[in-house]
């Protein structure tokens, strides 16, 4: 099973992801490769693989990512190698990715993806949420914000959509999802 988890900056994409893989040991997250610079929270090969812009676009030339997308000036990607390491091993593959990688995903015929895009109440909630998890700077998050009309018109690229307006309440539909479909 192969879940995307996808939102506007802020969401709870992240938060949701490593809850299921918590909950539920066969869940992986792909971890993506990015060129951005760490947050003094994140691990190395847990969050995410750092590395330089150069390096990046050397993996792109390659053809070695699955999907990529350059978000705010730093780029995302989940790397082929990792992705069918996991299926390998009959892992099930959680992928917390925007809408851009989503599309491209979603042309690989071979994979069977489960899409789920998550949102927040409103741009206030989101904003509220932005500068409460205290890790950008007001610019930033100004360009989060600035990003959300955009973000929010690709959902219809997805199966479900879901309001994360409690965390709670939105795991357990995310849940729900993930049950029905394995039947």
């Amino acid at each position: 099973m192969m879940v995307i988890l996808s939102s506007p900056s802020g969401a709870g994409k992240t938060t949701l992801a490593k809850k299921i893989q918590q909950k539920y040991e066969n869940f992986k997250i792909s971890v993506s490769h990015t060129t951005r610079k760490p947050r003094s929270n994140e691990v190395e090969g847990i969050d995410y693989f750092f590395i330089k812009h150069e390096e990046f676009e050397k993996k792109i030339a390659n053809n070695e990512f699955y999907e990529y997308a350059k978000i705010f000036d730093n780029y995302y990607g989940t790397s082929r190698d990792s992705v069918d390491e996991l299926l390998n091993n009959n892992n099930n593959i959680l992928f917390d990715i925007d809408w851009q990688g989503t599309q491209q995903l979603s042309k690989l015929e071979e994979l069977k993806l489960i899409k789920i895009f998550l949102v927040p109440p409103d741009k206030k909630e989101l904003e509220k949420r932005l500068v409460q998890r205290n890790q950008d700077n007001p610019e930033v998050i100004l360009k989060r914000l600035k990003t959300y009309d955009n973000d929010i018109f690709h959902w219809s690229d997805y199966n479900y959509i879901i309001i994360n307006d409690n965390l709670e309440h939105c795991f357990s539909q995310i849940e729900q999802i993930i049950l029905s479909d394995k039947n």
